[in-house]
């Protein structure tokens, strides 16, 4: 009997297609509708391995009731939806996607501050909506990016390609980090800082670190009240590092002058959230590595992982 194979949403068939001649596979039928928890677990009994993406609770509970599983690949970079603890004690190898993602998502967070700071999405609504009538020497004046500091909160490879971004536009980069990256430092050009002295004196805060206990809820109302009061605050990381609330009051207040998020605390974030009706809020849906090009580089590598746990080898990228 082959190995049987359960993946979370519907893929492209072309990535589908090495797995078919080995694998019993079966798939959701759903790209864009998460797989029902009862039927997540009902598959999961069964399977060898699983092909899953952040929105599944990978948790003890299904583990436990899953005798056959050897391997989830994790369709992300992130893994804050699984326990590691419980799937390294009942010995199922867990894998994500890093590396394939790094450029794409560096890419994406600049544009995201690019649009907050210059009001793009603003300006394409004023035009659209007709509001366009006559030019003025203000009309939707933002700020400027080049020569100003960038303070960023994490410094993985995302961070540091961050880094090389802004340096292309003249930026001063800041960076706070759980350890400091001196190759960065000396690569790159950027400076260590504390996280408090980050948020005092960066024009831009880049929130791009992994979501673990020491990050979860790091931004309250101190933190923004901290920034200065024309900074701009991106988020790129995962949505649990930011109390929401704080960060909508301190936009109302004025604490802060705006705010680009890919990502948010409930996803889908409600249409009817407070922090959607903030012209100065650019929000977008979670969409950090996705090109076409790097989402399909991160199926693949989902399934030569896949693979090669099943087949008894070591996989590209397990998590440690």
């Amino acid at each position: 009997m082959k190995p049987s194979i359960y993946i979370t949403r519907k893929l492209p068939e072309s990535v589908i297609n090495p797995l078919q001649s080995e694998f019993e596979v079966d798939m959701w039928e759903h790209g864009d509708v998460p797989v029902p928890r009862d039927i997540l677990l009902h598959k999961a009994e069964s399977a060898t391995a699983l092909l899953t993406m952040l929105s599944d609770r990978i948790d003890k509970e299904l583990l436990q009731k899953s005798p056959s599983l050897k391997v989830v690949a994790n369709l992300a970079v992130g893994y804050d939806n699984i326990d590691l603890e419980a799937a390294k004690e009942l010995g199922v190898t867990i894998c994500n996607t890093p590396d394939v993602l790094t450029e794409t998502t560096a890419d994406l967070t600049f544009a995201l501050l690019m649009a907050t700071a210059r009001r793009i999405v603003e300006a394409d609504r004023y035009i659209k909506e007709g509001k366009w009538k006559s030019w003025s020497p203000l009309l939707l004046s933002g700020m400027d990016i080049h020569h100003k500091t960038i303070g960023i909160v994490g410094m993985g490879s995302i961070g540091e390609a961050v880094a090389r971004r802004a340096k292309g536009f003249n930026m001063n980069v800041l960076y706070h980090n759980r350890s400091r990256k001196h190759e960065a430092e000396r690569a790159l050009g950027v400076q260590y800082s504390t996280f408090e002295d980050l948020l005092i004196q960066s024009d831009f805060v880049a929130v791009l670190a992994p979501l673990n206990a020491g990050t979860k809820g790091m931004f309250q109302e101190e933190q923004f009240t901290m920034m200065k009061k024309t900074g701009i605050f991106i988020n790129a990381a995962r949505g649990a590092i930011v109390n929401e609330e704080a960060l909508e009051k301190a936009l109302k207040r004025g604490d802060i002058a705006g705010a680009g998020l890919d990502v948010f605390e409930a996803e889908p974030i409600d249409a009817d959230h407070p922090l959607l009706a903030l012209d100065q809020v650019v929000a977008i849906p979670h969409i950090g590595s996705s090109s076409k090009e790097t989402r399909y580089e991160m199926m693949a590598l989902c399934v030569e992982n896949i693979q090669a746990v099943i087949k008894g080898d070591q996989p590209k990228t397990e998590v440690q």
